[in-house]
């Protein structure tokens, strides 16, 4: 069996998709039909920058989505690519669930592009800027985390955002709070706690302005049942319900990235092979969660050659 992953924020750099464009027509149309929804040239920005544009959380979550989606476009016009015959589960890191659920037919490319550009806005407008933090705990697993966050509170948010793998976990809430978590990870047996370049807590309480506004943009959003069934990040559970998906989206916003438990119950599940698209973000902790299996990551167009191949 086999899982398709999409990777989230972190992933974006500048000069990302230009290969890819420069090679294939099927992601020009990728990157076009993005532009296209968005009436901006996101295309332009990811290409030649500048960086600190490219980094604001409302161009990068639907930058990160069209560089994974226009490699699977690729795929599929140029090597005749079917992910229902290829895939048995698709899911994605944050942001990247949204990218899964356009990969599985869910959503079309343009609703995926606006609802990615809303989250983003409204993820960085949540919270005034210098508020809030994040921080990432190596060496941590979720127990360990979840003690530090509750020592580190102190009547303030503190919690755990995104558990990663079993040596990655990464805390959220108030700059402050956060700030004493990197102090104490010592105390709790934590081997190193750094702190994030971002610009708001994602995954925390803080952001239920922007659940809000998300709850009302789904609502708006045209959504079918997915080709294939899509881990949710806060269930690390299968869905494929329309309204479970709107659903399960607008907790995300708030509620923790369980990605560990979602990558161990597809390996439970019979999965043996994960493939990331996009990026080369995912595969090192699906390693970490399922050492014995098979990790590919497609980035390239020598990439999809190798895996088109193999498929």
């Amino acid at each position: 069996m086999r899982a398709f992953l999409f990777p989230g924020q972190g992933s974006q750099s500048v000069g990302m998709g230009k290969a890819l464009a420069d090679a294939s027509p099927a992601a020009r149309e990728l990157f076009q039909e993005v532009d296209d929804a968005l009436s901006h040239h996101l295309f332009r920005l990811m290409t030649e920058g500048p960086e600190d544009r490219l980094t604001l959380t409302e161009n990068a979550q639907p930058a990160i989505m069209a560089n994974a989606l226009a490699t699977l476009r690729v795929m599929q016009r140029e090597g005749g690519f079917r992910l229902v015959e290829a895939g048995d589960y698709v899911a994605g890191h944050s942001l990247g669930e949204y990218s899964a659920l356009c990969a599985a037919e869910a959503m079309d490319v343009g609703t995926t592009a606006r609802l990615l550009k809303r989250r983003g806005y409204a993820m960085q407008e949540a919270v005034p800027v210098g508020e809030g933090a994040m921080a990432a705990l190596l060496g941590a697993d979720v127990e360990k985390a979840q003690a530090l966050a509750a020592a580190a509170a102190q009547g303030e948010v503190c919690a755990v955002a995104n558990d990663n793998d079993p040596s990655q976990v990464v805390i959220s809430g108030h700059k402050s709070a956060i700030e004493r978590a990197v102090a104490m990870v010592k105390d709790h047996g934590i081997k190193r706690g750094m702190l994030l370049p971002v610009s708001a807590p994602f995954h925390c309480e803080l952001m239920q302005p922007a659940a809000d506004a998300m709850a009302q943009a789904l609502a708006e959003a045209s959504l079918c049942a997915p080709l294939l069934p899509v881990y949710a990040n806060v269930l690390a559970a299968p869905i494929a319900d329309p309204e479970a998906i709107r659903a399960r989206l607008v907790e995300q916003v708030t509620g923790r990235v369980r990605w560990r438990e979602s990558v161990a119950a597809m390996w439970d599940a019979g999965v043996t092979e994960f493939v990331e698209l996009g990026g080369k973000v995912l595969g090192p902790m699906v390693k970490r969660i399922a050492p014995d299996a098979t990790v590919r990551s497609i980035v390239t167009m020598d990439d999809i050659e190798a895996a088109l191949a193999a498929f």
